[in-house]
């Protein structure tokens, strides 16, 4: 079979699962309606204040119709974080003090929080970190490095453990990416030992994949990126952090200063883009997911080892590919340059990225940079050779990517 016989083939057989996603989506959609009406949106939502911000009923609304679809006492939604990782460190240095105990449930984190916790200790910046501010940090290894290893949890909770960080979705390993049962889970288990523990998700990849939320599972606070899911594809830069009402402003005294918390900070004609990204989003993830699946059905059928299978029940955005080497890594991401619509004329080498002690190579010519949500593929150049592949902003992009893909990886 030639390419577009075989991506065909496999989009037949997911007749059945493609479904289930259409129902989320509805789900999702009509959740975020709800917040819309909810708040009362109307078009004196979409100007902006300069200056200090002071009394924008933009954002204030924004910062409401987040809190509840998220189901959070509270949020704050902002251009000003610089991405996930500063998002996700704004939790981190918000809530935590010297001498508190945080703790991975879920194995080694992301590659760019190494430094903001302190994981390198010969980082020249090293007292930036919470390690070097004062704070203690553990984390519970893998079951089999492909699971979180529930009965071990315990084992790790000292008396000093402030919070306990879930991270959803999987990151440059091949574990398991988490669900709502397994987040309530891990909650339950956390606060049967000791319910003060703080339960932080960082949320990335994984908003609307699900009829439910982190915060609907028990956990504390969320955070995630606005140029993954909850963006739509149409926001250009920032983050969202939600939860107890207390937490989210101790976050926002992070991002801005004590004494200003959420009630400053001008939002750029920011607005408008966000309260319109978040309605799109339920059905810009559903689009993604339907390229996920779609993308492992593929490879399983051509003989490659994915993660996760494409009959398992999706949790997030990533699709890990497994190669034999940096050399098919590379081709892949080659030829997924090829079929962006933006900057399709490059060629994808491997190199350093700021955050990450392996070289990256990244694929995906995206309309805002960085953009996850947007269909894009990258991975460190080092065994297992994976390539994580995620968004689309089109269900019919991812498709006819996938051709291209397979042509070059077999011609």
């Amino acid at each position: 079979m030639n390419s577009s016989e075989i991506v065909n083939k496999a989009e037949e057989e997911l007749f059945y699962q493609f479904k289930e996603i259409d129902k989320i989506a509805e789900f999702n959609q009509r959740k975020v309606l709800d917040a819309f009406y909810k708040n009362k949106i109307g078009e004196e939502h979409f100007y902006t204040v300069t200056g200090y911000g002071h009394d924008d009923l933009g954002r204030e609304a924004l910062d409401k119709v987040f809190a509840d679809t998220f189901r959070a006492e509270a949020a704050i939604v902002r251009p000003h974080f610089v991405s996930g990782t500063h998002t996700i460190a704004c939790v981190l240095f918000g809530i935590l003090r010297p001498n508190d105990h945080l703790l991975s449930i879920t194995g080694a984190p992301y590659d760019t929080l190494e430094e903001i916790i302190g994981k390198r200790e010969n980082d020249p910046y090293f007292e930036t970190s919470l390690k070097g501010m004062g704070v203690s940090y553990d984390e519970v290894p893998l079951k089999d490095e492909f699971e979180v290893d529930f009965e071990n949890i315990k084992n790790y909770i000292k008396p000093n453990t402030k919070m306990v960080e879930i991270q959803k979705s999987r990151g440059y390993s091949l574990r398991k990416s988490l669900s709502i049962e397994d987040i309530k889970k891990i909650v339950d288990i956390i606060k049967g030992i000791n319910p003060e523990i703080i339960c932080f998700v960082d949320n990335c990849y994984g908003e609307f994949t699900d009829t439910k939320e982190p915060l609907e599972a028990g956990a504390d606070i969320i955070a995630g990126s606005l140029i993954k899911n909850p963006g739509g594809g149409i926001v250009e830069a920032g983050g969202y952090i939600a939860g107890k009402e207390r937490l989210a402003e101790l976050c926002a005294r992070r991002l801005t200063s004590p004494g200003i918390g959420r009630e400053g900070g001008a939002m750029f004609n920011t607005t408008r883009i966000m309260l319109q990204g978040l309605f799109m989003a339920p059905s810009i993830v559903a689009g993604a997911l339907k390229g996920s699946v779609l993308s492992a059905k593929v490879f399983e059928n051509t003989g490659f080892i994915t993660h996760p299978k494409s009959n398992e029940k999706r949790v997030d955005l990533i699709q890990t590919i497994k190669f034999n080497s940096g050399t098919e890594q590379e081709k892949f991401c080659k030829a997924l340059q090829r079929y962006s619509p933006v900057e399709s004329y490059l060629t994808p080498i491997p190199d350093t990225v700021p955050g990450y002690e392996s070289k990256l190579i990244m694929a995906g010519g995206s309309f805002i940079e960085g953009s996850t949500i947007e269909l894009s593929a990258d991975g460190p150049v080092r065994p297992p050779y994976a390539v994580y592949m995620q968004g689309g902003l089109s269900y019919y992009h991812v498709k006819i990517a996938l051709m291209g893909i397979l042509d070059e990886l077999f011609k």
